[in-house]
């Protein structure tokens, strides 16, 4: 399966657009509605770029889209009836092949060391926190002083990310990758001297703000890179809760006449933990707590080999090409956390969070604000699931005795009396290493604050997929 356009291709493609840019021949591209040329720098210079599909980003699997059955697929033993099957349809995207290692996540902590010399604060915010290793009846000092930094774990999964620094993460990310692509295509040169107040982001370079080490774009220098031009990538980004679950769960290969042929509970087609191919025959198939006391087996024939995270490419991968979708760390994804999300979702690219604080309409529509209320409701992560009236003033319309919304939204998320729940509630997936079997199945949902981290939690990124569906 090709994963889609490799950057040496994009810049074979970009080699022969430009040299359309200064043609008048007959050949060149027109527009089918006004008959004026494009890339023809006499007329304007539209440019138009021969790239039809996107490049894929460094470290990315393309997954294709589809519907699937979204939510439990084992007995509900702990009776947290929050992930009720429904059918939904996720839209083709990438994600990545592993979590994001010590060694990726040093590389991000190198950089802001390095433009961010005179902000200590920046650095220490994007720390892991290594304390999440310490229990007060556990000797684990040893992965305080050494999991993150010591070259041994550099291929191991980075832990200790909040949600927030995770997402900090994807951000600057995007930001090196896309700097990265402009270099190569000539667009942009090498810039080691970058600081705090004037370094490279993707807003800044498309804004003209960033221009200290530009190129221009055609012979006649007249612009830069835009969009348009089919270079620049989308922003790497955690993955929805549902991307998340239709990737571990990897159904490409369990269709039959596009029907499921079997619901599967893991991210691999047995119901079991163990591999059956002969020449591996027995060996546990993920890295989890196989019992009380049990995280790795008995010396000799260890189960899963790893006391704590394993490297993040171990064991199989699932029929996607990703490692790692069930145990060995769990991991961040978008959603804002709430049990009765699987009955307030859209059917389509299902997810909670979205959150608007201006307007959906100008000042200039007359409508009446009650509506305008409703409207900007009916886009709050908080819909339909106790606290839509928070969004709503308190009116005539709560009478006879009723507790107006306010009141009722008040003690239904009374966080941290009767409820953990909170607007920064975040949810995570999968099984860890320190988890047993139950939590390997995709469906299930937990939740931390986003300004939280554990020893058991990490994450990997996810990119939108612009244009065809197809994972070309």
């Amino acid at each position: 399966m090709r994963k889609g356009i490799s950057i040496s291709s994009l810049l074979t493609m970009l080699f022969v657009s430009f040299l359309l840019v200064s043609c008048t021949s007959s050949t060149q591209p027109s527009s089918r509605t006004t008959g004026w040329n494009y890339n023809d720098a006499e007329n304007g210079g539209f440019y138009i770029t021969d790239l039809k599909e996107q490049i894929t980003g460094p470290g990315l699997v393309a997954i294709e889209g589809g519907t699937f059955t979204m939510g439990s697929t084992l007995e509900n033993v702990y009776y947290e009836w929050n992930n009720n099957p429904r059918k939904v349809t996720v839209s083709s995207f990438y994600m990545d092949q592993t979590e994001v290692s010590n060694l990726d996540y040093l590389e991000y902590i190198n950089w802001l060391t390095r433009v961010y010399v005179d902000y200590p604060q920046v650095i220490e915010n994007a720390l892991p926190d290594t304390l999440v290793w310490r229990n007060s009846l556990s000797y684990n000092e040893p992965m305080i002083e050494i999991y993150f930094r010591h070259p041994a774990y550099r291929d191991y999964p980075v832990v200790g990310v909040s949600w927030k620094q995770a997402n900090d993460y994807a951000l600057w990310r995007s930001d090196r990758v896309n700097e990265k692509l402009l270099i190569d295509a000539g667009m942009l040169s090498y810039n080691n001297d970058q600081t705090k107040d004037y370094h490279f982001t993707t807003e800044a370079y498309l804004a003209g703000v960033y221009t200290g080490t530009a190129t221009t774009m055609n012979q006649e220098g007249n612009r830069k890179v835009k969009m348009e031009d089919g270079i620049l990538l989308p922003k790497y980004r955690l993955p929805t809760e549902a991307e998340w679950e239709y990737a571990a769960l990897g159904l490409i290969g369990n269709t039959q006449n596009e029907n499921v042929a079997e619901r599967k509970v893991y991210p691999w087609n047995s119901k079991g933990l163990r591999s059956d191919d002969s020449n591996y025959m027995g060996s546990f198939v993920a890295n989890f707590k196989r019992g009380n006391g049990d995280y790795m087996g008995v010396a000799g024939n260890l189960n899963d080999g790893a006391t704590f995270p394993a490297p993040v490419v171990s064991y199989w991968p699932n029929d996607y090409g990703l490692y790692n979708m069930a145990g060995n760390v769990s991991e961040w994804v978008l959603d804002v956390y709430r049990p009765l999300s699987y009955e307030d979702v859209n059917d389509q690219n299902p997810f909670r969070g979205n959150l608007y604080n201006s307007e959906l309409f100008s000042e200039n529509v007359e409508m009446n604000d009650s509506i305008k209320r409703l409207r900007n409701a009916a886009y709050n992560l908080n819909i339909n699931d106790g606290d839509f009236a928070s969004t709503i003033q308190e009116s005539n319309d709560w009478t006879n005795g009723a507790e107006s919304p306010e009141k009722y939204t008040s003690q239904m998320y009374d966080y941290g009396n009767t409820t953990l729940i909170s607007d920064k509630s975040r949810v995570y997936k999968g099984g860890s290493w320190a988890d047993g079997p139950y939590y390997l199945s995709p469906s299930i949902r937990r939740f931390m604050n986003e300004d939280e981290a554990s020893s058991t939690v990490g994450f990997r990124c996810a990119m939108n997929k612009i244009g065809s569906a197809l994972a070309k």
